[in-house]
């Protein structure tokens, strides 16, 4: 283990501890203010930094475990605790500030959070309130025994003797884990305090946020000395590598239908003369005890596996195994991995390029595919005003394109492509309105009809063109009959597609031969109103 004498961070916090200290027994001016502010931050700052020292410290640690997890684990799994107790510590610690920050500002925790005060002490009202955080961790008491100060005082002796626990015997009593709470304390004229009176007897806000914070940093220096104790109680010189994990490498990550799905499953850093033992389970996402027992072995040469899985179905695969491989000290140690591939059909795509048409107001579907990649990782995207879904009832899409569009649309297909977005391509399209539906009554547009057929009929039907494969329907809103008798024009007008009683009136009294005329017809559709051509009749 290192040496045990005062670290130079230990000295560097006792020195912050001992300048804040001072300013305590100050008047407090705005100069002392802006100290406390200036003190607090850089406390911040280095706890910050020091953290990003100990995560490191924690990911070289788990490297050496994944190298020999039979030899690491005891002292990993201690490793592990002492981050759980320094983690929950620096987190009562924290609310302790939030409830400082509240009280003293007289808000709610949204509130705070909210304004992020906690992130920027700066910003904090009432900086020089000490009636508040007096009252809350000495409480109605002469020794802060109510107060949250005996609480804090108490759990930072239960932190130290659970990091304590951590390490043998026989190096306990070297180890100085700081944090200190027991000692003879003295107020400005002497007088004689305990820790709970001496660390938060009439101190202000902001002082209180940076003696916290000062106590974050021991909690921090405390987890790092028994870290580094447990990772130096390991024996690194029986690892031969600086890291091993699990690799799979695929040939491809997409298949056709019928094809084999190829990679290789190796250790890095592998040893040529050493075949690993590797088990494989197709359809699940890891290797369980549950289901270790389904899993079955590849044989491998020279250190690597080759993994073949039959493509049969569409869709996307998955699969998880396990390699077991023999350390340098004679022990087995074991690597899981897990990785997915796609199976899609071979497709083809034949389109007439001047039959490439959206029309305005109606549902065009489109089908979109690309060869070789799974419809669960295609992109789509339309410029030119048009808005492009995905169909509910099929795997097919269906594009809208408004009255306000341009004369041109352009869909834009990408792909999840090894785990980045790659273009794939575009297909542009002509924008235009659908086609006039064609008044009927009767089954009649123009020509001789029955007097007896028109006045069954009644009314009037619109049919979209027969060469218009959309289903699409407009409504008679609308329409004028005109017609002569006795040399006089008579013309009446109607609201929807059915003759009025007067029209049907004049249709009796018809003289064969004689014309009539239904104009000015309106039909609405989806895109709008539409006039639509005259019907032209004539009575038989």
């Amino acid at each position: 283990m290192a040496g045990y004498k005062e670290t130079p961070r230990q000295k560097m916090i006792a020195m912050m501890y001992i300048v804040l200290t001072a300013l305590l027994a100050l008047n407090v001016s705005k100069s002392m203010l802006d100290a406390f502010l200036v003190v607090n931050e850089s406390m911040e700052t280095t706890n910050k930094n020091f953290q990003e020292k100990i995560d490191d410290t924690y990911n070289n640690f788990e490297k050496q475990f994944n190298l020999n997890q039979t030899k690491v684990k005891p002292f990993w799994d201690k490793a592990k605790l002492a981050r759980q107790y320094s983690n929950n510590m620096i987190n009562y610690i924290e609310s302790l500030k939030l409830d400082i920050i509240i009280k003293a500002d007289h808000l709610e925790k949204d509130t705070a959070k909210a304004k992020k005060i906690f992130d920027n002490i700066y910003l904090l009202k009432h900086k020089d309130d000490f009636d508040t955080p007096t009252h809350y961790f000495i409480g109605n008491s002469q020794d802060g025994s109510k107060g949250k100060a005996r609480e804090l005082k108490n759990k930072i002796n239960e932190f130290k003797i659970n990091m304590t626990n951590l390490v043998e015997d026989k190096y306990k009593d070297k180890l100085r884990l700081g944090l200190e709470t027991e000692g003879e304390y003295q107020d400005v004229y002497g007088k004689k305090q305990n820790w709970e009176m001496h660390n938060f007897y009439h101190t202000i806000a902001t002082a209180d946020i940076a003696i916290l914070n000062k106590f974050i940093a021991e909690v921090q220096n405390a987890e790092l000395h028994v870290l580094n104790h447990l990772y130096q109680a390991v024996d690194a010189e029986t690892f031969k590598f600086d890291e091993v994990n699990a690799k799979v490498i695929p040939k491809t990550n997409y298949c056709f239908l019928n094809d084999d799905y190829e990679a290789e499953i190796l250790v890095a850093a592998y040893n040529t003369k050493q075949n690993p033992e590797v088990l494989i389970l197709e359809g699940v996402d890891s290797i369980t005890a549950q289901n270790i027992k389904l899993a079955r072995p590849i044989h491998g040469d020279k250190g690597k596996v080759k993994l073949t899985l039959p493509s049969i179905t569409e869709g996307k695969k998955k699969y998880a195994g396990i390699i077991k491989m023999q350390s340098p000290t004679g022990e087995t140690n074991s690597y899981y991995f897990h990785d997915s591939y796609y199976v899609a059909k071979p497709s083809l795509t034949v389109s007439a390029k001047k039959m490439n048409v959206f029309y305005v107001g109606v549902d065009n579907p489109v089908s979109i595919s690309v060869p070789g990649i799974a419809k669960e990782q295609i992109i789509t995207n339309i410029t030119g005003g048009g808005s492009l879904t995905k169909d509910p009832k099929s795997d097919d899409y269906i594009v809208r394109i408004p009255k306000s569009a341009k004369n041109k649309a352009v869909i834009k297909i990408s792909a999840k492509f090894n785990g980045k977005i790659k273009p794939i391509g575009e297909a542009q399209f002509r924008v235009k309105r659908v086609p006039n539906p064609i008044a009927y009554i009767a089954n009649k547009n123009d020509g001789l009809i029955d007097k007896e057929a028109l006045l069954t009929a009644g009314a009037i039907i619109p049919q979209m063109p027969s060469d218009f494969d959309f289903e699409l329907y407009y409504v008679i809103t609308s329409f004028t009959f005109t017609t002569s008798r006795g040399g006089d024009i008579i013309e009446k007008r109607a609201k929807g597609n059915k003759l009025t009683s007067e029209m049907m009136s004049i249709i009796r009294s018809a003289k064969k031969g004689q014309r009539i005329w239904l104009e000015n017809i309106i039909a609405k559709g989806p895109d709008g109103n539409r006039k639509l051509s005259s019907i032209n009749l004539k009575i038989k």
